[in-house]
């Protein structure tokens, strides 16, 4: 009995004086890692940009099963943000700062311990060199539990690592997978819907729709608005020449809304027309390709196109739907005339309310 007490003393004793030592050490800690991701800058950017996309490379995120995520309106660009918890794990993650296609400053937070997570990107042979600099000091928890896994530097150093891999093998398939069908001449439908009109350069169209849609969603829960189908892109003006555009993101309701005057949300009907339907499934960088197709379409079979109607985008499956770019599913409808029809109805002339947004915003796709 009295060895079994000495045996318990110095297991005691030892552990103490793993803790005083562990406590005693600097809680400072600077990591640094790169990859080459074989894609564009633009690309990766705008994909690491957007936190609902970290689930598909993030190495911590991807082997836990049972991790729970939550999401805001804003996830992408400055104060764009996001948190996690698994089990008595929890964190946080919020972006400080964005120099578009150059570099992201990120503010973390896991289990108390903070860090500043700085993202750069350089074209180079190959694709794009993208760098992950991460400093920050651990509490006495971390300190602790960190030690007997080899110590913080060595955890996150295979955490960026993987990550990184991870990002790489993403986007090489999700970027590169996709198909593109003309479906041929349908109708679309009459009803109503909430929408937000902008009017910006053409490249900023898909970083635009991005922010809005978010708030849009967020608008119809606050509210509590039930939808009446998916959100779609309606484009009321679109000039090469001067480079600008104007659309209204939109979400269909089941009745007439009516909003308070004032308000970026304003209510409108949706006015069956005759279209070219085309469906891409991918990523939206094929968006363009789409269009160019369906516009051959139109010109291959003897339509013509009926400029007075609305250009729309549907977004059947987006990554709130499914996580991988490869499976988002968007519709394209081109107004036509019908073969029979001999007179063109009068222009209809949509309403609209300009507002004012970010103009870092991020190179989008242009439609022909």
């Amino acid at each position: 009995m009295r060895i079994l007490k000495y045996i318990f003393l110095l297991i005691l004793l030892a552990f103490i004086g793993i803790t005083v030592y562990v406590a005693t050490q600097k809680g400072n800690f600077e990591i640094s890692k790169s990859n080459i991701i074989k894609v564009q800058r633009s690309t990766v950017f705008d994909y690491i940009n957007d936190y609902k996309n970290w689930e598909t490379f993030g190495s911590w995120m991807k082997k836990e099963n049972n991790i729970k995520f939550d999401y805001p309106s804003k996830t992408i660009g400055a104060g764009g943000s996001s948190s996690w918890e698994s089990g008595s794990d929890n964190g946080k993650i919020k972006t400080i700062f964005v120099k578009e296609n150059n570099s992201i400053i990120q503010k973390t937070n896991f289990n108390g311990t903070d860090a500043t997570i700085n993202w750069t990107f350089k074209d180079t042979v190959g694709g794009t060199k993208v760098s992950i600099y991460c400093k920050g000091e651990m509490d006495l928890l971390t300190k602790i539990s960190t030690f007997f896994k080899g110590g913080i530097s060595s955890i996150l150093d295979d955490t960026f690592e993987k990550s990184l891999i991870n990002l790489d093998k993403t986007l090489d398939y999700e970027i590169k997978t996709y198909s593109i069908k003309v479906n041929g001449i349908s109708q679309r439908s009459s009803g109503f819907c909430l929408k937000q009109t902008v009017s910006c350069k053409i490249k900023n169209i898909s970083k635009n729709i991005k922010i809005i849609m978010p708030r849009m969603i967020h608008f119809f829960k606050k509210n509590k608005i039930a939808m009446h189908g998916k959100a779609f892109v309606l484009y009321d003006r679109y000039d090469l020449a001067n480079d600008f555009v104007t659309f209204s993101v939109c979400v269909p309701t089941t009745n007439q809304v009516f909003v308070m005057p004032g308000s970026d949300i304003e209510s409108s009907e949706i006015i069956a027309f005759t279209c070219l339907k085309t469906t891409l499934i991918g990523d939206y960088s094929h968006t363009k390709e789409a269009w160019v197709k369906a516009k051959k379409y139109i010109s291959d079979n003897g339509y013509t196109e009926n400029l007075a109607g609305k250009y729309t985008e549907v977004f059947i499956k987006t990554i709130d739907d499914i996580k991988q770019p490869s499976k988002w599913v968007t519709e394209i409808y081109i107004p036509v005339f019908p073969k029979t029809e001999i007179s063109q109805p009068d222009k209809i002339q949509a309403s609209s309310v300009n507002i004012q947004l970010d103009p870092n915003t991020t190179p989008a796709e242009q439609i022909p």
